[in-house]
């Protein structure tokens, strides 16, 4: 059903319903009333710390006075944190209440009223108007049933739309309500489903259900996994329990932090809002592509390049590729030191390299290789003093010169791209790589060279990278002899590619900037340390390849984990290779499951139809129920191919299905279309509505709207890396209707 049949206004409806809305809103409206004083007193609290710390004093600062900026300091940061707290609250500050009864008769005496919200809020006698939804109190809101009420007799939440109580709906917990106790709607959970989808996950605290609030409050050790199929709330449960995880242990998770990984900036952007509104801001939210620090890139990979990539085979690249000297590296030392003619050649070179890369990253190196170097010097003529000529040899300007070129510091992207040459890439790769794939992976190199920028599938090979190579440790000097990509003739790579038989087809390359402006962006900013927190959650785990494990799993080696996935949605081919990568990230944590099995998003007639494509392909699909019906089965719709003018072409069939949609729904649309066709429905993003996105089926990953359409399913197929399961995702992500458009050829 569309979702206007959920957005009377007050005045419509009943006076029964209307007086118990009036009830909620003067209540509501005290809550928000204790909260502009609270709001004041944090203003006051941040001027009087700034007033604590001044001082007219120049010059030192004695120590009570240095007492004093850090008096200053934390009473700021604490106001601070408390007005931006209060600052993020918005629809649904107060969404839920509870009528408990203590004496088990059900008397008005022996009842309390419970009031639940996004955080706690006393009134001036510190008595409680709103109780923290993490709180135990709260806890009776998701986990009473009509079986075990756990003393409720009726849950109730709030529907607001900014500063008013629009709705209420309720859930009868014993046989029969109190005669003085109204009953409103037929449930809290399916009136909330009803709503339409804005362009920002909204949180769906009020409508947890038991076994999703178990999962929420589990054990913060080890390894919790949530596992279900499409619509099931696996997102918004793991999204709480981060919050809840916050509430519950501030003091670790505030000062190690949570990560949050996704599978895009699509759903970075989309789930953003979900932790602030519930008063948590301790969270960093990270999609697969900006991971490591100084590079952010939604640019992905052919499937074929994207599986080469993500494999474990990449260790050994790496291993090899940092064992190489750096491109027109010098292959001998000549220089004149102390009088001493030297030669060192390329072979005892070689040895000096391999003896410091054995004990240390190459980065922390430069010191251990010279001293190596000057005794390997010494040995080869023992002329005159020892200390005299290894003093010489540390105040050479030639071997300074001769260092910088042959030991440089070396950014791990600038050892990524050493694979442009496809000679170098042969030679790393052999016995690892096919010939075909090895051409297919220095192209791809290439191709970031020309349009400067990295691939999501690079991300995790330049971490690998980083650690090994360690920290740069001084700005990185300019590297000499590197591939320019304007020497590339685009179609003599095209007929590399094609000699070497791979199975991937190079995407011709198209940039507005000149190679070193491309470089420079490669190459911006400085890539650290990896950061370590105090928890990981992974939504869309399915998805992670085998290297993408291993970057997360060294941002969580003293972390616990939650992790939301399901294996029919997997875009990664090796299921196998990359459960091994995911084991070693989680180590000896123990693990405890959670499985939702009722979808809450999609209406049966959708799930239906995504269910019939999956279940050929993945036998054993985790199926889950839905719980709506709305009478509209997805439509099917022609257009015609490129080569083919008898009907209606691609883009003019999908406006027509987007206007037919937005006169059926009230929220946001998406199309969703492969590479094949976005040219011809891009322009649908710009809709006048507003209410029209366009993604392309792998950014669809963990993200939901009102009703989609999906173009041409084949080519979804295709074209993505997991094939039927990517398609899959695109045609489960409508909760109320879909529109599937198919080529009549």
């Amino acid at each position: 059903m569309s979702d206007s049949s959920s957005r009377s206004s007050v005045s419509e409806v009943s006076p029964q319903v209307a007086a118990e809305i009036a009830t909620e809103q003067a209540h509501l409206d005290r809550v928000r009333s204790e909260l502009a004083k609270a709001s004041s007193r944090a203003g006051l609290v941040a001027t009087d710390g700034m007033s604590r710390g001044r001082t007219d004093r120049t010059g030192d600062v004695r120590d009570e006075e240095m007492s004093g900026l850090f008096e200053r300091d934390a009473l700021v940061y604490t106001a601070a944190r408390r007005i931006a707290s209060l600052e993020h609250q918005h629809e649904g500050l107060v969404f839920g209440r509870l009528d408990i009864d203590h004496g088990g008769d059900m008397a008005p005496a022996d009842r309390e009223v419970r009031y639940v919200g996004r955080l706690g809020v006393r009134d001036d006698d510190y008595e409680p108007l709103v109780i923290d939804w993490r709180a135990p109190a709260a806890s009776p809101f998701y986990r009473a049933t009509p079986v075990e009420n756990l003393g409720v007799i009726r849950r109730r939440v709030l529907r607001s739309r900014d500063d008013t109580v629009v709705g209420v709906e309720d859930d009868l917990m014993v046989p029969e309500a109190p005669d003085d106790i109204v009953v409103i709607g037929d449930g809290a959970l399916l009136a909330a489903l009803t709503r339409a989808r804005g362009t920002r996950m909204r949180d769906i605290v009020a409508t947890i259900q038991a076994h999703q609030d178990e999962a929420i409050r589990a054990s913060d050790r080890g390894v919790t996994e949530i596992t279900g199929g499409p619509g099931t709330g696996k997102t918004v449960v793991a999204l709480h329990r981060a919050a809840y995880l916050l509430y519950a242990d501030r003091r670790r998770y505030e000062s190690g932090g949570i990560l949050v990984v996704g599978p895009s900036a699509a759903y970075t952007a989309y789930i953003e809002r979900v932790l602030p509104s519930l008063g948590e801001d301790s969270v960093a939210l990270r999609a697969l592509g900006d991971i490591v620090d100084a590079i952010d890139t939604s640019r992905l990979d052919t499937p074929e390049v994207a599986a080469i990539k993500g494999s474990l085979r990449m260790r050994t690249l790496v291993s090899r590729l940092l064992q190489e000297p750096v491109p027109d590296a010098p292959t001998e030392l000549r220089a004149f030191v102390g009088g001493i003619a030297l030669r060192i050649d390329a072979d005892r070179l070689a040895a000096i390299r391999r003896q410091v890369l054995r004990d240390r990253p190459r980065n922390q190196g430069t010191k251990a290789a010279r001293e190596l170097l000057a005794e390997v010097a010494w040995a080869s003529h023992r002329e005159g003093d020892r200390d005299e000529f290894l003093d010489a040899f540390d105040e050479s300007i030639a071997v300074d010169s001769f260092m910088e070129a042959w030991w440089p510091q070396v950014d791990p992207r600038q050892a990524m791209l050493w694979l442009a040459d496809t000679e170098r890439a042969y030679r790393v790769t052999q016995g690892v790589l096919s010939q075909g794939d090895a051409a297919a992976f220095a192209y791809s190199m290439r191709e970031a060279l020309e349009l400067g920028t990295w691939s999501v599938g690079d991300v995790a090979i330049v971490d690998e990278l980083s650690v090994r190579l360690g920290p740069v440790e001084d700005a990185p000097s300019e590297e000499r002899g590197f591939y320019e990509i304007d020497e590339l003739d685009a179609r003599a790579a095209e007929r590399e590619l094609t000699t070497m038989g791979s199975s991937v087809a190079p995407r011709a390359i198209e940039s507005e900037v000149s190679p070193t402006q491309a470089r420079e962006r490669l190459l911006h900013g400085r890539i650290g340390r990896p950061a370590t927190y105090a928890h990981v959650l992974v939504d869309e785990a399915q998805d992670l390849s085998p290297m993408q494990w291993r970057m997360v799993g060294r941002r969580g080696r003293r972390a616990s984990w939650t992790v939301v996935g399901d294996a029919a949605q997997a875009s990664w081919p090796d299921a196998q290779e990359a459960r091994s990568a995911r084991d070693e990230a989680f180590g000896s944590n123990e693990r405890r499951g959670f499985h939702m099995q009722t979808n809450y998003r999609n209406a049966r007639e959708i799930f239906d139809y995504a269910r019939d494509v999956i279940l050929p392909v993945v036998p054993d699909a985790d199926i889950p129920q839905a719980v709506r019906e709305t009478g509209h089965s997805p439509v099917e719709l022609p257009f015609g191919d490129v080569l083919d003018d008898r009907a209606p072409g691609v883009g003019e069939v999908a406006h027509e299905a987007v206007r037919a949609l937005l006169d059926e729904v009230d929220g946001s649309i998406a199309v969703i279309t492969p590479a094949r066709h976005a040219g011809r429905v891009a322009d649908l993003a710009d809709h006048e509505s507003g209410r029209v996105v366009v993604l392309d089926p792998m950014s669809t990953k963990g993200l939901e709207w009102d009703a989609t359409v999906v173009v041409d399913p084949d080519a979804i197929i295709a074209e993505s890396p997991g094939g039927a399961r990517v398609l899959y995702v695109a045609l489960t992500r409508a909760a109320h209707r879909m529109t599937v458009l198919r080529p009549t050829t």
